[in-house]
């Protein structure tokens, strides 16, 4: 089959069925093994990446840096909410602050949490929440 030639392309195009199916079916196969090692490299990438630590380039008889000091004590609560309640022992008495450090990741329950430490504490009289702030 011979197509007309076009005023912008002098070229003829010609096809034989025999040789276009068999190109065509070697290109799907090469793209599915080029698709295939991909997919291989990036899962083991990704594998190396969920059990290694992160290796940066460093150069020839470079020593690690110490870590940063920690802006917390060894011994204070990584998470947690600061809780400042105003507390009385009487009922026409002025309010006091009463301050709670809370582990809890949740505001409500380490308003509760503080709640029932300031009645331990000897202040049956809770008034209201103050401030409620994040460690």
């Amino acid at each position: 089959m011979r197509w007309p030639e076009f005023w912008y392309n002098r070229a003829t195009i010609e096809v034989d069925g025999d040789t276009m199916e068999t190109e065509l079916s070697e290109f799907e196969r090469q793209m599915r093994r080029d698709i295939n090692a991909f997919m291989d490299n990036a899962q083991e990438t990704r594998r190396k990446a969920a059990t290694a630590p992160p290796e940066w380039p460093r150069e020839a008889g470079e020593e690690p840096k110490a870590k940063a000091p920690r802006s917390k004590p060894e011994g204070a609560p990584k998470t947690g909410h600061l809780v400042k309640l105003a507390v009385r022992t009487k009922q026409l008495e002025m309010d006091t602050v009463f301050e709670h450090v809370s582990s809890s990741i949740s505001k409500v329950e380490a308003q509760l949490e503080a709640e029932k430490a300031a009645r331990k504490a000897g202040y049956p009289i809770i008034g209201y929440v103050i401030e409620t702030s994040r460690l």
